[in-house]
């Protein structure tokens, strides 16, 4: 069932398996945030199983690209469209966010971003990134890392 993730009061519906979910609400409330003061748009997850094309989609460029294989079960997922951005989103159980720009004009940005909850540690798969920190009212500290795609997907 979808859920309208709300940036006011933050709420680990969907996330309640993770070992750091407050901190995995709060970063995506965060991304809420983001969307909805740059936007306008309402941001929706679904559970990852009900999300399965979006997963794949994800995981499908993360492999081809970079030949990586994220360990975590994805627990959340959602994918729309902003201003000709695709953009898509799966949340994991151990903390991690992954997120897919994807420009659809042909010389338009595209790239995979990481962002790693607080209080998580480095998935392996990640080891060779290098993180920048940020800070959230709503997440803490934030890690970020990100990736440019070469190819088309």
């Amino acid at each position: 069932m979808p859920y309208a993730v709300d940036f006011e009061t933050v709420s680990t519906v969907g996330l309640e398996t993770s070992p750091v979910a407050d901190a995995l609400a709060g970063l995506r409330a965060n991304e809420a945030r983001y969307f909805k003061n740059k936007y306008g748009h309402v941001f929706t997850v679904e559970p990852a199983a009900d999300a399965g094309s979006t997963v794949d989609w994800v995981h499908e460029i993360l492999k081809d690209e970079r030949d990586i294989v994220i360990a975590a079960r994805a627990l959340e997922a959602t994918e729309f469209q902003v201003d000709n951005i695709r953009m898509a989103y799966v949340f994991y159980e151990d903390g991690l966010s992954v997120n897919v720009m994807y420009t659809l004009d042909d010389l338009g940005k595209r790239a995979v971003g990481f962002k790693l909850s607080d209080g998580m540690d480095i998935p392996a798969e990640l080891a060779a990134f290098k993180f920048a920190r940020q800070k959230s009212k709503l997440a803490g500290t934030i890690r970020g890392s990100y990736f440019v795609i070469k190819k088309e997907h």
